[in-house]
């Protein structure tokens, strides 16, 4: 039982404990202090709830369904791509990028935000469903539903991490020219994110 939970968290740690899409999302939005709460929790409980299917056998199914990676591929090259203009937009008006200064998000549009930046990223599904699923099925039953244990705990728990702990940042964000830099790191990060969709596919 703790072998399998441990593989699961430190697979899952593995996996999203890197700069991508989705966690400079979380990361802007704790500096903010702007509906960290929700935004966690579709992170946190979307990476559970793949990952859990992964073992299920749903990777199976996705690794034969080449047509769906494609349409997903981009699709997340499209919303990445619109992303990446917006935090370039926002660097070059630094004036509007004070947190206490800046307008507010709706909650509606934040969730959208953060189901378009999760579901529409096929690394998404190819981390959870398909590596974690494999990783998972290789520890046999019951075990597989503890690595799944495992990797669900691991995943909510880094990004309740991540969302409030950026809050102890919100001094350095203080000023224009440190939201300037970020935004300007979440431009290249999505940037290169699609661009590797678009020229090196979306294989493991």
């Amino acid at each position: 039982m703790i072998v399998p939970l441990l593989i699961g968290a430190g697979s899952g740690l593995s996996l999203i404990v890197a700069i991508g899409a989705q966690n400079a999302f979380v990361l802007r939005q704790g500096i903010r202090r702007e509906h960290v709460l929700p935004v966690v929790l579709i992170c946190g409980l979307t990476d559970a709830l793949l990952e859990t299917l992964g073992v299920a056998g749903i990777g199976y199914v996705i690794e034969r369904a080449p047509l769906v990676l494609e349409i997903v591929r981009w699709g997340g090259v499209a919303f990445l791509l619109w992303y990446a203009w917006s935090a370039a937009r926002r660097a070059m008006r630094p004036q509007v990028l004070v947190a206490d200064g800046e307008t507010e998000s709706s909650l509606k549009k934040t969730i959208l935000a953060c189901l378009a930046i999760t579901y529409l990223n096929p690394h998404v599904y190819l981390d959870t469903v398909v590596l974690m699923g494999s990783i998972g099925n290789a520890q046999g039953d019951p075990g597989k539903w503890w690595f799944a244990a495992g990797g669900a705990v691991a995943s909510i728990a880094w990004f309740f991490v991540l969302g409030y702990g950026a809050r102890a940042l919100t001094r350095f964000f203080a000023t224009p020219r440190s939201w300037q830099i970020l935004d300007g790191v979440v431009a290249v990060v999505m940037l290169v994110i699609a661009a590797r969709l678009v020229f090196g596919g979306i294989g493991v």
